[in-house]
């Protein structure tokens, strides 16, 4: 699926659900040694896709370490993003020298749970345009596809600033037609290619019983 949102130079790898024994280094095991079985399954998977997608472009396999952040630290010279959710998990990454970030982020496309948690990630132009978005096209969760792009908005800010970015601070706008997304931002963002960074642009996707949207800022 998230090839059809991010193709090259974008190395990509998702898998639905599992394997028995996920494989994992010695680091990685030690991370998640106190967790329950399944946050070990996710956690060993979600990182053999993101092997598999670094070998594609040159990279030596080795183990990929939460940051103090939680954010994955990639080896040297590459970025990516990481994303899990009930019975799927997938990996973009590329070389640095072409795509300055990546953001992908996955969800079951179902409503969210409750107005509170809707109150807690919208903006009230958002709350409004999703109202227009559901009369429009009723068959899509649209706060849930919302909710999935500002994850994949900070998940391509974080890499490029080092701090955190509230739901609050960017204002999404979704194109139901094309299947696209753009986050304004409403705190300064870093001066990329000599500009102060506005924004970001993604795309979106509705298969398989999930809602999957992704960022790529390439070169």
């Amino acid at each position: 699926m998230i090839g059809k949102l991010l193709p090259p130079p974008i190395a990509v790898c998702e898998v639905f659900g599992d394997p028995p024994v996920s494989e994992m280094y010695p680091e990685e095991r030690a991370v998640v040694a106190n967790a329950v079985p399944e946050r070990q399954r996710e956690f060993g998977t979600v990182r053999a896709c993101a092997r598999k997608a670094l070998e594609e472009l040159g990279f030596a396999p080795g183990p990929i370490l939460p940051g103090a952040s939680r954010a994955p630290q990639w080896p040297p010279g590459a970025v990516g993003a990481m994303t899990h959710c009930q019975g799927y998990r997938a990996a973009a990454v590329a070389r640095a020298a072409d795509v300055l970030t990546v953001g992908l982020d996955a969800e079951p496309h179902l409503p969210l749970p409750d107005e509170g948690v809707l109150g807690l990630v919208t903006l009230p132009e958002e709350r409004a345009a999703l109202d227009r978005l559901s009369a429009l096209r009723p068959e899509v969760c649209w706060d849930r596809l919302l909710f999935s792009a500002k994850e994949s908005v900070y998940k391509a800010w974080y890499p490029l600033t080092g701090r955190w970015l509230d739901f609050e601070e960017a204002a999404l706008t979704i194109d139901p037609d094309d299947a696209t997304f753009h986050a304004r931002l409403l705190v300064d963002g870093p001066v990329v290619g000599g500009r102060p960074l506005t924004g970001f642009d993604g795309r979106w996707l509705v298969e398989s019983g999930l809602v999957v949207t992704a960022i790529a800022m390439v070169r």
